[in-house]
């Protein structure tokens, strides 16, 4: 009898959750960045979340939990219901964390359900108008002569921008003073107030200041250049060979989401990435939605495993870590 019930009970629950998976989202879904709003993970998305609440047939709100890196906003998920109501949008700052910090509260691998890969942003190199160096060369020029006197800005310890910065410093060879700001809102306006002299971020947060002529821009980190701002070149082609780094995002669930549910997450993520709207959204911003083969749960798993191989060496090897 004892043994009945266990049974019964096992079936009652399992029934239970596969209806719960069927009637979900029976409430509006929150999408955590772990950003603050304005910037450039927050822009991707509320682009996307806006048509996924369609396919959804619920409204898809977007909460910034900004601090450390992102990684609190990725604790916040990690540690939400697994029901497929929290959701996380985060970039590749989420493949460097697990080197970056000492301690972690999670682990990426086994503590997050991926659901799919959105899109790989390129950076640019810009600085504020009236620094002296004209080009990449006279820029690096410039910053090995003046390297006390120069001061880099990013946007916080592990965002894009601070992982750009040391991949070009280890570049060029030559350390600068690094500023680091709580959120790439304040790091631009600092940048275009004259505080700062120099940074590398999205081109979703740095190609209208590039276009309105507010900035001085040196090249764009990816291999190809990008449509939106076809006249400035790579860093490649402008002399840093071999140069690139892109700043992909991806979309997580809590581990244990349902199957069913997280079914669900992947094709609203899948035709949001097709709509004409997000697609020219992007393009204006200098990106697009990744391939239809890598906007699923295997490519995002196989690829941040990947990241993370990649990036733990080279962060080790510059020694910058945080708490």
């Amino acid at each position: 009898m004892k043994f009945d019930s266990i049974v019964l009970a096992m079936a009652m629950f399992a029934f239970s959750s596969f209806a719960s998976a069927q009637a979900y989202p029976a409430k509006p879904v929150t999408m955590i960045v772990p950003f603050a709003a304005g910037g450039p993970t927050d822009t991707v998305a509320r682009t996307i979340g806006a048509v996924m609440s369609k396919t959804l047939g619920q409204t898809v709100i977007v909460e910034n939990v900004g601090g450390a890196g992102g990684t609190i906003g990725v604790g916040r998920v990690v540690a939400a219901p697994n029901d497929g109501y929290t959701i996380l949008l985060m970039h590749i700052g989420i493949s460097t964390a697990p080197a970056l910090y000492r301690t972690l509260k999670y682990d990426v691998n086994k503590d997050l359900e991926p659901i799919g890969l959105v899109t790989e942003v390129p950076m640019t190199l810009i600085a504020k108008l009236a620094f002296p160096p004209k080009d990449l060369k006279e820029l690096i020029t410039f910053l090995k002569a003046n390297k006390d006197k120069v001061s880099y800005a990013n946007s916080g310890v592990g965002s894009a921008s601070h992982l750009c910065g040391m991949l070009f410093m280890s570049a060029i060879q030559t350390d600068v003073l690094t500023v680091p700001y709580k959120g790439t809102a304040p790091t631009m306006t600092d940048l275009l107030g004259g505080q700062v002299d120099f940074m590398c971020d999205q081109t979703t947060n740095t190609t209208s200041q590039i276009k309105g002529s507010k900035v001085k821009a040196y090249g764009v980190t990816s291999m190809t250049r990008v449509a939106s701002l076809p006249d400035l070149p790579t860093l490649n082609e402008a002399g840093l060979q071999g140069f690139s780094v892109g700043v992909w995002h991806g979309v997580w669930t809590p581990k244990g989401t349902p199957k069913a549910v997280n079914d669900k997450l992947v094709k609203a993520l899948q035709d949001a990435l097709k709509d004409d709207g997000v697609k020219a959204r992007f393009a204006e911003l200098g990106t697009a939605p990744e391939p239809l083969n890598r906007q699923t749960p295997e490519a995002l798993r196989a690829h941040l495993a990947a990241e993370i191989a990649n990036w733990g060496p080279i962060i080790k090897k510059v020694g910058v870590y945080a708490d």
